[in-house]
């Protein structure tokens, strides 16, 4: 994370407030626009989801696991553009993506650090395993099916990232299954 990156600001109901420096916004607990997104391709007929886990040296939930990718936009950037931009930085796959919706929440963190965020929640398929993590973002990755990931997150809650079982629980309660493979 370099020192320049700034983060959108926002009130609970996503409008822009400001920007701020992504550190200073982290220790502040400011509320700043995310987004979370969620890859999926089919393996013998079912939806496999694409997990990452987060490098260890990430500045918050290192060696967790997640979806797919998250981050925030940049000032001025739009939300797809931005998840997309971040898909290709930390997982070195390009394709489209869709709007699900998006969620507040509010996590702490043992190192002093908050989450504070509105996440818009990002959907995509891919038909492809010829994919390069960056090793910066993600140390692993696998892909499950979604059923299988929630009872994992009940049985595991401590391996996984704070906002993932909202996010994916909101993926599957809005249909977006359905919608990429129809």
């Amino acid at each position: 994370m370099t020192s320049a990156e700034r983060v959108i600001l926002v009130d609970e109901q996503d409008r822009e407030i400001g920007t701020e420096e992504k550190q200073a916004a982290h220790a502040k607990a400011l509320c700043h626009r995310a987004f979370s997104v969620f890859i999926f391709r089919q393996i013998e007929g079912e939806p496999a989801l694409l997990l990452q886990q987060r490098n260890p040296e990430k500045y918050h939930c290192g060696g967790l696991w997640t979806n797919t990718c998250c981050s925030h936009p940049r000032p001025g950037e739009e939300i797809i553009t931005a998840g997309q931009r971040r898909l290709r930085e930390e997982m070195g796959i390009d394709t489209t993506l869709f709007y699900v919706d998006k969620f507040h929440y509010i996590a702490k963190f043992d190192n002093g650090l908050t989450e504070n965020e509105v996440d818009h929640v990002l959907v995509g398929s891919i038909d492809y395993d010829d994919f390069e993590l960056n090793p910066e973002e993600a140390s692993d990755c696998r892909w499950q099916h979604p059923d299988k990931v929630l009872q994992d997150i009940q049985a595991n809650p401590n391996a996984y990232t704070p906002w993932f079982k909202q996010a994916l629980q909101l993926v599957l309660d809005k249909g977006a299954l359905a919608t990429l493979f129809a």
